[in-house]
């Protein structure tokens, strides 16, 4: 019996079909992977950084995305961060505006189906991408923040927050988040 090779999108291929789609999809690999569906409490926490961060840096020249802006970080790979910051002239991928190049920050919620390649692949990735300063991972339960923070010689350190008095300091937008605020009114979901 012969099989059939699986027939790998381009980005161009993929573009075409995630913007007449009505679920999102990342780019991996050459593959459309459906994400999946979010949580109250997943929504709340990106929400929570999203707004935090959008007060604090208004008028700044940085803006704020939420998870409808996707980034490129390769030809092989698109992903749709809960949260996304650029800071200065976005690049975009192409005339549509919807695939940034130059975040400065980004954020993950982490989801128990997709903790491994977030923490893994993807955040090898976000460390590649040139105009990226930092990147959170967040858990939605226990608290968790795992903060990625690339140093002037190009190393990343990586701080861990468990506390809810512990605070995050992004210093590349000059922001600071409570660990509190993030997972501020989770109680009920």
């Amino acid at each position: 019996m012969a099989s059939h090779p699986v027939q790998q999108l381009s980005v161009e291929q993929y573009l075409e079909l995630e913007r007449a789609a009505t679920e999102r999809h990342e780019y991996i690999d050459g593959d459309m992977v459906a994400m999946s569906g979010g949580s109250p409490r997943h929504s709340l926490i990106g929400l929570n950084i999203a707004f935090q961060i959008k007060a604090k840096k208004r008028g700044s020249g940085c803006a704020t995305f939420n998870p409808d802006v996707k980034v490129f970080l390769d030809r092989r790979k698109i992903a749709y961060p809960d949260v996304t910051v650029v800071c200065g002239d976005p690049e975009f991928l192409d005339a549509r505006n919807d695939v940034v190049k130059n975040p400065s920050v980004v954020v993950e919620v982490l989801s128990p189906s997709t903790e491994d390649y977030d923490r893994g692949k993807k955040a090898t990735l976000y460390r590649l991408l040139p105009s990226l300063q930092e990147f959170l991972l967040v858990g939605q339960d226990p608290v968790f923040v795992e903060h990625n923070r690339r140093l002037p010689d190009g190393t990343w350190q990586i701080i861990l927050h468990q506390e809810m008095e512990s605070t995050v300091d992004l210093q590349s937008i000059g922001v600071e988040l409570s660990i509190a605020s993030i997972y501020e009114d989770l109680g009920k979901y």
